[in-house]
């Protein structure tokens, strides 16, 4: 036999035997099913309906603590609420796009009246402290007492959990109300750059 017509029976075996009945397609087992979403995400932001605070909402709420808690009767940062504060105020330099609010809460001891201007102290300490760490003053739009008002455990005695303050994303600057103008693309391409390593340089006599 002809060795060139070997070859091709050979090649065209080759290629029959992976066909049939459990034969797919080169990469199907990189689809994982929400290939159009990225897509999607992209139309929605967009287009307005998904907006930058929400996104960068998620990612607050997944890389950063929000809430420090504070001895009973006391607007003082101890130790572990300056540590959790110092993490929001590294994050929050990343991102000048974003402005916040802080809402202080108390616990049930005490009068609604004096609990409220408790709250609005423990507030405008956290405030104070993330503007010591380098946040800009205009990130933080407003601080809020909610005073004993939304508890996490309902109860009328002393409770560590309600004596608290919670840092939100309150929105984002933006040039028109439903076009981003790329803002969103400036933060990634931000982070992308400033997360790149210079490679080290080879000497000759590391060669």
């Amino acid at each position: 036999m002809n060795r060139r017509f070997f070859m091709l029976g050979a090649a065209g075996a080759g290629l029959a035997a992976c066909g049939g009945p459990n034969a797919r397609e080169a990469g199907l087992a990189l689809d994982e099913g929400g290939f159009g979403n990225p897509t999607m995400h992209n139309t929605l932001v967009q287009t307005g309906r998904i907006n930058i605070a929400e996104i960068m909402t998620r990612r607050f709420e997944a890389e950063v603590p929000a809430m420090v808690n504070f001895a009973f009767d006391s607007a003082t940062l101890d130790a572990e609420a300056q540590r959790i504060l110092r993490h929001q105020a590294h994050w929050m330099k990343h991102f000048p796009e974003l402005r916040f609010r802080i809402f202080g809460h108390t616990d049930a001891v005490g009068s609604a009246a004096y609990n409220q201007r408790l709250g609005q102290r423990r507030a405008d300490a956290a405030r104070a402290y993330l503007m010591r760490q380098g946040v800009p003053r205009d990130s933080i739009i407003a601080t809020v007492s909610r005073g004993e008002s939304q508890p996490l455990i309902v109860t009328q005695g002393r409770e560590r959990a309600n004596r608290r303050t919670v840092t939100e994303i309150a929105g984002a600057i933006r040039r028109h109300p439903t076009v981003m103008n790329g803002e969103y693309a400036r933060i990634l391409h931000r982070e992308y750059v400033s997360s790149a390593a210079p490679r080290p340089t080879l000497s000759e006599n590391t060669l």
